[in-house]
């Protein structure tokens, strides 16, 4: 296989492989590991925490 012939090849299927390649990256950042599930679960819940050290409304502030 020549050089001219390579390169034909490659200009033939470079939108797949960069389909392919840009699937692949979006499987990895959005699957979800045993690793991160914790950090998820826990980050998931700030809305709902009933935090103590939060400014008070009612409290002014200087």
């Amino acid at each position: 296989m020549t050089l001219t012939e390579l390169s034909e090849l490659a200009r033939a299927w470079w939108g797949a492989w960069l389909m392919l390649l840009f699937l692949g990256i979006v499987v990895w950042a959005l699957w979800p590991s045993k690793r991160r599930s914790h950090e998820m679960r826990r980050n998931a819940e700030i809305p709902f925490r009933n935090d103590d050290d939060a400014p008070r409304a009612d409290v002014e502030t200087r």
